[in-house]
């Protein structure tokens, strides 16, 4: 780790992490608080997927839907109107829009040789945005001239790494550069988030053999046609065992390759004095 003590982490003048988790336990929350003290860079890796990566995919996709309304195609054709993302770090509903849910298109479910079509090019896209992270550290102390950095990674980062390899690529560079810290939460904090997700269900990714044991899974159990699917209710039924798929992985990450800080310790963070202590207390823990 690039902070071998927590004294090392107190007195580095230039602090650098990377938070991962599920989503919903405080990556953007601590990420927008220390982003507003005006001495922190904040790299959002969904952002940069949804914008360097795959802006022009999102654009696209809208401007597919748009033709198939007379009035719109008449005014795309000719020009005279734009359609475009309009991502932020608060919303990122465009992104999740393309990444689509499979199953019945009456439902607007996608094939499912599209769905995993755009699932890939999702991995592609988010792997070359957590390798940007080197870059945003220069970029942000050299242009910007921020002491510290923050990098707030999607839920997905598990999906394609090898936490047991030491050689992983994307991990060995991540490691190299930022202190990675993963927010564990509970069984409390798993059942809020399947209460959440059931309430408003939304695109996510997933390692491809995971998905496409899942799918097979769905189809048997409940014995149904992949054209019939209902999306919603597929990817509902699958996030309870996306949650128990990536659990042991984040922990791997944190065990070899990070620190782990609990959730509700988090959630006391109000300042970055705080948020100091919080990570040097989980250098100290871990020794």
């Amino acid at each position: 780790m690039i902070y071998a003590s927590a004294s090392e982490w107190r007195n580095a003048p230039q602090k650098r992490v990377l938070l991962f988790a599920m989503s919903g336990l405080g990556k953007t929350y601590l990420s927008k608080m220390l982003r507003e003290t005006g001495d922190w860079f904040h790299y959002s890796i969904d952002y940069r997927i949804g914008t360097r990566y795959m802006g022009e995919k999102i654009a696209d996709n809208a401007k597919r839907e748009a033709m198939k309304v007379p009035f719109l195609r008449d005014l795309l054709r000719s020009n005279s109107i734009y359609i475009g993302s309009n991502i932020s770090f608060d919303d990122l509903k465009p992104m999740s829009s393309y990444l689509g849910k499979p199953g019945d298109p009456a439902l607007g479910g996608l094939a499912w040789e599209e769905y995993t079509r755009r699932q890939a090019e999702f991995q592609a896209a988010e792997v070359a945005a957590l390798l940007d992270t080197g870059h945003f550290i220069e970029r942000a102390e050299r242009l910007y001239q921020y002491p510290h950095f923050i990098c707030d990674t999607g839920g997905s980062i598990c999906e394609w790494v090898d936490a047991h390899d030491p050689d992983d690529p994307v991990l060995s560079d991540l490691a190299s550069k930022t202190l990675m810290v993963w927010i564990e939460g509970t069984d409390d904090h798993t059942a809020e988030l399947i209460r959440r997700f059931d309430k408003e269900p939304k695109p996510m990714s997933y390692d491809p053999a995971f998905l496409l044991a899942t799918w097979q899974a769905y189809l048997g159990e409940f014995n149904v046609a992949p054209d019939k699917v209902d999306p919603d209710t597929f990817i509902r039924w699958a996030f309870a065992k996306a949650l128990a798929h990536r659990q042991p992985r984040y922990k791997a990450m944190a065990d070899k390759w990070g620190i782990t800080v609990q959730q509700h310790a988090v959630a006391q963070v109000k300042d970055t004095e705080g948020f100091v202590s919080m990570i040097a207390d989980a250098l100290e823990m871990r020794g």
